[in-house]
């Protein structure tokens, strides 16, 4: 027996303090807790240990002058007044390891494929502090996702921040489920948020397939789930990007969707009694897009973190295509250039989708060489070209000879579009594909010269 054992068995003995409080009322999505006097984003527990009733957990997300305002994780059904409710956690932390590839788990990280339990998961903090722009790494590396569309018209760094802008029905889920199967990144965090059910596991099988699953982690939370598990899903995503980060690793993010987010930021924040502004979005939902988004970046090596990247890919649902739409207008502001996928393109089965006069990518000059550059400029100068003159095309109105470039333009747009064209399953080198574009690119520039000097 030790000196320290007497002293251990107290401890053991002794009764932990538990701050409990007790329901008054259940309004809408929300509980309010009288006699629970704990900070915003404590998890509770709705029920305590001797209650057969445990309805499960919550988070409290606001106050009035008497009660703290609990949503919960689960529905409200069966709630009654006088419950007990105790704090669990003073903030959410997030399980996460190794094991985790491969696997499908909910914002609890429960999984959900149906196999074993996760092994070895420490926890991590799921709102940490914000990282700080002197730890940040400069984005010069490029990071290929195997679209030629992107990687040779709209490269992304490793550590950038891209968002890609669709209306429904267009390709978007298609073209993350390629991207997550070709990307040089060794790790890829899929976050699904307010996903149909149906969409969730068709997804997974036939987008994204075991070669894309097996170095993926997919964070699901469909939209019939409450607003706060679609929110702390998109948080658990960040958590378990970050953690793979720290032991040096590339990591693609990849969060479908972040307006998604968004609706059920909004549903909090009404909840909580913030003002709506426009179009009933809450202040809250602007910041905490802007909190999320920043998660993403390259870090500098240190004694305690390898120095890996995440490379954040968003999708923004853009309603009836309107690119002004509140939640589309600030997350431009927020991210480092954009992917625009082209309903006018997909109905011409033109996929991916990809606009690459709409999209910018503002570190391309910075992980591009000058080759690349110089031809990525020339194409959209011709794409540009065609674009003025399309309508005159169409009708037959257009007068071959009348505008050197434009004739170029009329003449290499077929094979632009096919080097920009990509089926799910046409996997190409990058080398070659870039060979195939620098040699289109002298092809319209020797053209436009000769008819030029006629």
């Amino acid at each position: 027996m030790t000196l320290l054992a007497p002293a251990m068995e107290v401890a053991r003995r002794l009764q932990t303090l538990r701050m409990c409080g007790v329901v008054s009322a259940v309004r809408g999505l929300t509980v309010l807790v009288d006699e629970l006097p704990v900070g915003v984003g404590t998890v509770v527990r709705v029920g305590g240990e001797g209650d057969v009733d445990g309805l499960g957990l919550g988070e409290v997300v606001g106050f009035t002058r008497e009660s703290a305002i609990v949503m919960m994780l689960g529905n409200t059904a069966g709630i009654r007044a006088g419950q007990v409710v105790e704090a669990m956690q003073s903030s959410p932390v997030a399980m996460v390891g190794e094991s985790m590839l491969g696997r499908v788990i909910d914002g609890l990280c429960r999984p959900l494929d149906g196999l074993d339990a996760m092994r070895e998961l420490s926890p991590r903090a799921m709102q940490p502090d914000p990282i700080s722009p002197m730890k940040r790494r400069r984005i010069t590396q490029p990071l290929r996702v195997g679209l030629r569309a992107v990687d040779l018209m709209t490269p992304v760094g490793r550590g950038q921040r891209m968002g890609v802008f669709a209306g429904p029905g267009v390709g978007k889920s298609t073209l993350l489920g390629t991207i997550a199967r070709r990307t040089s990144a060794q790790v890829n965090v899929i976050a699904l948020i307010g996903e149909r059910g149906r969409e969730v596991k068709d997804f997974i099988e036939h987008a994204l397939g075991p070669e894309g699953l097996q170095r993926s982690v997919v964070v699901v939370a469909t939209g019939d789930e409450s607003p706060l598990m679609r929110v702390r899903a998109s948080r658990l995503a960040c958590s378990v990007s970050e953690f793979f980060r720290d032991q040096g690793k590339d990591v693609l993010l990849m969060m479908d969707s972040v307006t998604r987010f968004a609706h059920a930021q909004r549903q909090i924040g009404l909840s909580a009694g913030e003002p709506p502004a426009t179009k009933g979005y809450t202040p809250s939902v602007f910041a905490q897009m802007a909190l999320l988004m920043e998660r993403a970046g390259a870090l500098e090596p240190t004694l305690s973190a390898c120095g890996g990247s995440i490379t954040g890919l968003y999708t923004i649902l853009v309603e009836g295509d309107d690119m002004t739409e509140p939640v589309a207008d600030a997350a431009r502001g927020i991210l480092d250039g954009h992917v625009m996928l082209s309903r006018k393109l997909a109905q011409k089965a033109h996929f991916p989708a990809i606009d690459v006069l709409d999209s910018v990518s503002r570190v391309a000059d910075d992980i591009s060489p000058k080759e690349h550059m110089d031809a990525r400029r020339q194409l959209l100068r011709i794409l540009a070209t065609y674009r003025e003159v399309e309508d005159l095309v169409q009708i037959g109105a257009y007068a071959k000879g009348s505008n050197p470039e434009a004739d170029v333009a009329i003449e290499f747009q077929r094979s632009i579009n096919e080097l920009l064209r990509q089926g799910k399953d046409d996997a190409e080198v990058f080398d070659k594909a870039y060979a195939r574009f620098v040699k289109l690119s002298k092809e319209t520039t020797d053209a436009t010269t000769r008819k030029t000097k006629k």
